[in-house]
């Protein structure tokens, strides 16, 4: 952690006292978390997390496995209950009571909580006043009540090229429309493409927040980026592919 800690500083954006003229009249952020922080007993899934997204932005949330993405998530949408710290959506506190809020947000969760018993028409009609339940034909359903926020957990997971592409063209119209997607996903190469920001996040907390533009400018790719911070495995580990 200590060789995290050290590297942060290449990715440390710029700081509150010079934000840009534009940033300063927003009157909020459509995403935002402050210290946001989820214990589960004596482990700590998230740790003071700190989060700004502009409206109309992709906004990409990476991390290995078991890195506190999902539950960040769940707690951005009023799924979970923070340990300490809030979360905003436009401007307004997120709590699981909240459910004015909620009918703004869009989610798609990981594990397509469908009923599968039920035809992808019966879950558009059932669904039709919530705010989400789960990949390519849930994507739907998160969409249906034309959410302000999306929130998209592995949205290209086990669905092929041209379905990706689909998806992907879609969702940059919903961000020139001015829908927030707030977005996790492994596959960098394709998130390199489509978001305007990133944040990566290690044990629970966040070790780089920036813009692609930011790492294009640094002459750094997504991927340099990322495996700067999670690591990869050694190409010795794999000798027995050879």
């Amino acid at each position: 952690m200590v060789g995290l800690l050290s590297s942060i500083a290449y990715c440390e954006r710029r700081s509150d006292d010079h934000k840009t003229q534009e940033e300063s009249k927003m009157e909020y952020w459509d995403i935002e978390a402050r210290g946001l922080t989820k214990a589960f007993g004596s482990f700590t899934a998230a740790h003071n997390l700190n989060l700004r997204v502009p409206r109309g932005t992709i906004f990409g949330f990476l991390g290995p496995n078991g890195s506190g993405k999902s539950t960040t998530l769940k707690m951005l949408t009023g799924l979970l209950t923070p340990t300490e710290g809030e979360a905003l959506i436009a401007g307004e506190p997120v709590a699981v009571e909240n459910v004015a809020l909620k009918h703004k947000i869009g989610v798609l969760p990981e594990d397509d909580a469908l009923f599968r018993a039920l035809t992808i028409w019966e879950h558009l009609e059932m669904s039709g006043p919530l705010y989400g339940l789960g990949h390519e034909e849930a994507l739907a359903m998160a969409l249906l009540h034309n959410p302000r926020v999306l929130f998209l957990d592995e949205p290209f997971e086990g669905i092929d090229p041209g379905s990706s592409r689909n998806v992907k063209d879609l969702l940059l119209m919903l961000s020139q429309k001015g829908v927030t997607i707030f977005l996790t996903s492994h596959i960098l190469e394709v998130v390199e493409r489509l978001v305007g920001q990133y944040a990566i996040i290690i044990d629970g907390e966040i070790v780089c927040q920036q813009t692609v533009e930011e790492t294009v400018k640094a002459g750094r790719t997504l991927e340099d980026v990322y495996f700067q911070f999670a690591g990869r495995p050694a190409m010795e580990e794999m000798g027995w592919l050879g």
